[in-house]
């Protein structure tokens, strides 16, 4: 499975972003898919994770502000990502994982996009 995100760029603060995920060989309908994010210094970090099924699961900070979603037809999976903030600003990766069981743990996704970088100016 090769995986390319997209979708990034410079937003102000209170602003929308939609990230995209584009995904070739295997579905989605065969993989779970999350997103990460890593900030400049720090470590990468869970962010949302959509199941085979479609059920969802965030990181706390971004409840209620992120949506994951996808199209399994498309082979694409999507951040939908509002009411942005500064702290949100970090290089965004999509990854799959063909495991059944959520894990919020990066090292557990076997498929890695290039990532897409996320400014949110103050």
């Amino acid at each position: 499975v090769q995986l390319q995100a997209f979708g990034g760029g410079l937003v102000q603060a209170g602003g929308s972003l939609r990230l995209s995920c584009a995904a070739s060989g295997r579905t989605f309908s065969s993989y779970a898919a999350g997103w990460f994010r890593q900030a400049p210094g720090k470590e990468r970090e869970f962010v949302a994770r959509i199941s085979r099924s479609g059920s969802h699961t965030y990181y706390g900070s971004v409840k209620g502000r992120f949506t994951i979603s996808k199209d399994n037809d498309k082979n694409m999976v999507y951040l939908q990502m509002n009411s942005l903030n500064p702290e949100d600003t970090a290089v965004y990766y999509c990854a799959a994982d063909r495991g059944f069981t959520y894990t919020p743990l990066a090292s557990d996704y076997e498929y890695w996009g290039q990532g897409t970088l996320v400014t949110v100016s103050s």
